[in-house]
């Protein structure tokens, strides 16, 4: 790859060892205030990388909202926040038209959705209508409002959190919207040395208050053309292919094109995070488990949809 190299928009790509720079920059911020949970870290600039979107579940108070913060923190780019509430409306995400008297015409008063990084917090505390106010968001990149089409900002990522307890209290996240997650993670609750190092940052001024912006959003999207132009050859093509079969066949609900489409994308970012220009059969078997788990819904309930993958990964041979 060379540095001439452009997107659809004639922006130039990043060489691929400046995009794996700019990505250990951003790591190493959030790093800052997230302790412990470096695999997460690196799943999240994959997900940044490949345009995807985050979802994050566990428990209350392991840091799924401090680690988008920080995300925010360390790239230059408008961040917003949505707190999802049972009585949250979609025009509170989206935006509403609010009638001018002095104009006599009404003004478009975007939402929380118009910003480069999106938290939603919380996001199975809202009602299913609420919650699908962000389908035409993650997946074309813009909103429409009483018949008018507006285009998100670029680079346009949600990440979101939801808390596994209190099931009597939250709403589960519907099909269509969970696919649209490139990737879902559960962070854990930290080791006993990582969580005494993290008492210790937190026991003055928390960390994220002096965290400073270590990259850009122009140099962000750069690397996004980066990712799109790694080379991903047939046999790995058909290896993705061939995983998400096993899961159509072995699940009563299997991996979606989406979810092969996002596989690529992720393996491709990660493949630039390691350096490379090309992927390889490893950037997919890293990948599977985060982007495809979430997608699968077994036959039995003894099992899960990360048995799925890891069976698709013992089982399917790679070419």
């Amino acid at each position: 790859m060379s540095d001439a190299d452009t997107d659809l928009d004639g922006r130039a790509a990043l060489p691929v060892d400046e995009a794996a720079d700019l990505v250990d920059r951003v790591t190493t911020n959030i790093q800052r205030v997230i302790v412990g949970n470096d695999d997460a870290v690196e799943h999240l600039m994959v997900t940044l990388l490949a345009r995807g979107h985050l979802l994050l579940e566990d428990v209350p108070g392991v840091g799924k909202t401090m680690l988008a913060r920080s995300l925010a923190r360390s790239v230059d780019c408008e961040f917003k926040r949505v707190q999802f509430t049972p009585d949250l409306l979609p025009s509170d995400v989206t935006g509403v038209n609010v009638f001018n008297q002095k104009t006599g015409e009404f003004d478009f008063q975007p939402g929380p959705v118009f910003a480069n990084i999106v938290l939603g917090d919380e996001i199975n505390r809202a009602p299913p209508k609420t919650q699908s106010a962000l389908l035409e968001a993650m997946e074309e990149r813009q909103v429409t409002v009483d018949g008018v089409t507006r285009e998100l900002p670029d680079p346009f990522t949600v990440i979101a959190t939801q808390n596994d307890v209190e099931p009597g209290r939250t709403y589960e996240l519907p099909l269509a919207e969970v696919d649209r997650f490139m990737k879902k993670l559960r962070l854990g609750y930290p080791d006993a040395a990582d969580e005494t190092a993290l008492l210790d940052r937190t026991a003055g001024e928390h960390p994220i208050e002096s965290l400073d912006p270590v990259a850009t959003v122009e140099g962000l999207r750069r690397a996004r053309t980066t990712v799109g132009d790694v080379e991903v050859s047939e046999p790995v093509r058909a290896y993705v292919t061939a995983l998400a079969n096993y899961t159509r066949e072995n699940a009563q609900l299997g991996v979606s094109p989406r979810g092969s489409i996002a596989l690529v994308r992720a393996a491709q970012a990660r493949a630039v995070v390691d350096d490379r220009d090309y992927v390889v059969p490893d950037d997919v078997q890293t990948e599977a488990p985060s982007v495809f788990a979430h997608r699968i819904r077994p036959r039995t309930g003894g099992e899960t949809g990360a048995d799925v993958v890891a069976g698709a990964l013992d089982d399917v041979p790679v070419e």
